[in-house]
């Protein structure tokens, strides 16, 4: 098969092919390196009583309890008491469960999909080369390991997993491509070319041996022969973009750093993504050429964006806020929704179904909606974790979701 030339960037001028060769069988490129003290604790000097005129009256006396009696009344005593406190602990982790993780303290988990043809068997990802598998639908996990993701000295950080059928892909950084075609049970590595523009940060599996991938500064390919080649779908990279359309009254695009913050994909196709500053952010659709910049109608810096599932777009700023788009599909004009985020920043939302979706936050936060958004109550599932929840996700209307740093996976019930 005839390989085409590597695909080009350069900040100012667009790509002169429409092809990049990711997958050489016969010399593998190398890659590239591009988170009041209590009076009660006083001390006291004792005082003997003093005397008095008077004899004491006798105190009736009582035969002392037997140890056994003694231990067994204490501990119903005990229960009596704690019971209600574990009836509240219930009621709050009725909707999610925390799962525990074979991992160390520190990793931050990133992604998550399970293998349509068994929804029992699903891969976690996250930071220092996590790789985590389950086969009883996410209520347990073990560490995974994939040979070809050892053979260098490198503490991957794997971003994101889709699967398609049996097809898998996994992305990560510094760069690195991983794909399966028998569910998981067998990786291999794709070597990449070292002209890719930025970091992989989100990959898609659309299809038979094809697949759709973004890096960090908005290159977007597609490849539809299992990884071997991989076509532009755009003809430059964001800054590039913003070089050009600057003057076009882009707020904050000449601070632009060249790179996402996050990006979101809609199941038809459609992406956003927030600058890294979070002053503006941008769509693509496809068959466009180009990224198109948006300003933001919201003073406060944007933290991330996402679809709703009726197709139009949510919106979350730092310190809590959450806005949604008026209408379907694209749009600049987004109206606030009251939440009680405590301050807290929402960092995601996940949509169970049309009307039901689940939020989350700092500081364990956990919001949910049952009417497409337009409302949102704080769920106590989490409160009592000490960690931020970063990703919302659901597989289904049954499995679901929501990873956070030091390794805290809540698992959806229902």
């Amino acid at each position: 098969m005839a390989s085409s030339a590597p695909l080009q960037f350069s900040e100012s001028t667009a790509a002169t092919s429409t092809h990049i060769l990711f997958h050489s069988l016969s010399s593998p490129t190398s890659l590239r390196h591009r988170v009041n003290l209590s009076p009660l604790t006083q001390k006291r000097r004792y005082s003997p009583p003093k005397a008095c005129s008077s004899s004491p009256q006798p105190q009736p006396q009582t035969q002392p309890q037997p140890r056994r009696q003694f231990l067994a009344h204490s501990a119903a005593a005990v229960a009596l008491s704690l019971s209600p406190l574990v009836a509240k602990s219930e009621d709050a982790l009725s909707e999610w469960e925390r799962i525990y993780l074979p991992i160390d303290a520190g990793v931050v988990l990133l992604d998550i999909s399970f293998v349509p043809d068994d929804p029992n068997h699903g891969f976690l990802l996250g930071t220092r080369q996590t790789i985590l598998e389950t086969k009883d639908g996410g209520q347990s996990w073990v560490p995974r390991s994939i040979a070809s993701a050892e053979e260098e000295d490198f503490n991957y950080r794997f971003n994101s997993i889709s699967f398609r059928g049996k097809e898998g892909w996994i992305v990560g950084k510094p760069a690195i491509l991983l794909y399966t075609n028998d569910a998981g049970e067998n990786w291999k590595r794709v070597p990449l070319s070292s002209q890719l523009p930025g970091d992989m940060v989100y990959i898609k599996a659309t299809g038979d041996n094809s697949a759709e991938m973004v890096t960090d500064e908005g290159a977007i390919y597609s490849t539809s022969n299992g990884g071997y080649n991989w076509k532009a779908a755009v003809q430059e990279t964001v800054s590039a973009t913003l070089n050009r359309t600057v003057s076009s009254g882009i707020s904050g695009a000449s601070y632009y750093t060249g790179t996402f913050n996050t990006v979101n994909r809609s199941p038809d196709g459609k992406y956003v993504a927030v600058s890294s500053r979070g002053n503006f952010f941008l769509t693509w659709e496809p068959g466009q050429a180009y990224w198109q910049p948006h300003n933001r109608s919201i003073a406060r810096r944007i933290q991330n964006m996402g679809w709703r599932a009726d197709g139009g777009l949510w919106l979350l700023v730092r310190g809590g806020g959450l806005y949604l788009s008026k209408g379907s599909g694209i749009s600049e004009d987004f109206e606030e929704v009251t939440v009680q985020s405590r301050g807290f920043g929402i960092l995601d939302v996940g949509y169970r179904s049309q009307d039901e979706a689940w939020a989350a936050g700092g500081s364990g936060i956990l919001l949910r909606t049952t009417n497409g958004g337009k409302s949102w109550t704080r769920d106590k599932a989490a409160d009592n974790i000490a960690a931020n929840l970063y990703s919302v996700k659901f597989i289904d209307e049954k499995i679901g979701f929501v990873l956070g740093n030091d390794g805290v996976l809540l698992r959806y019930l229902g």
